[in-house]
């Protein structure tokens, strides 16, 4: 005579279920991190960005010092002279990055310019 099953044996089905669980929780943080809308960077000469006086001028020197029009400005006050100065230069913002300068500093100035509704925002070495 033949036995028949009468349990049906779920430790592969826990097995299988517990290692979904770990990969969604490894993958769930990850979903929630924000990221930068890019757009391709059409090609500009110097010649054309230095005569063109409707975009604001941003530096960050090497030791991530902030200028605006060859003005030293504080980090503190970066949004504040964005803000003031966003009616007069209705094409963006140029950024203009020193070889050395932190990445940070430069995120800085465009969230700052993201924050005072700047939508149109370049970097140039």
């Amino acid at each position: 005579m033949r036995d028949s099953f009468n349990e049906i044996n779920i430790t592969p089905l826990t097995d299988i279920f517990l290692v979904l669980l770990i990969i969604m929780m490894v993958i769930a943080p990850l979903l929630d991190q924000q990221g930068l809308n890019l757009a391709v960077p059409e090609v500009v000469n110097a010649e054309q960005i230095s005569q063109d006086p409707k975009i604001m001028n941003f530096s960050v020197s090497n030791d991530n010092k902030y200028f605006f029009n060859d003005l030293e400005i504080a980090s503190s006050d970066l949004e504040k002279v964005v803000a003031d100065h966003a009616k007069e230069y209705p094409d963006g913002l140029l950024i203009q990055v020193g070889e050395n300068a932190e990445h940070g500093a430069v995120v800085k100035l465009m969230d700052s310019a993201r924050n005072v509704g700047v939508t149109s925002i370049s970097l140039a070495r």
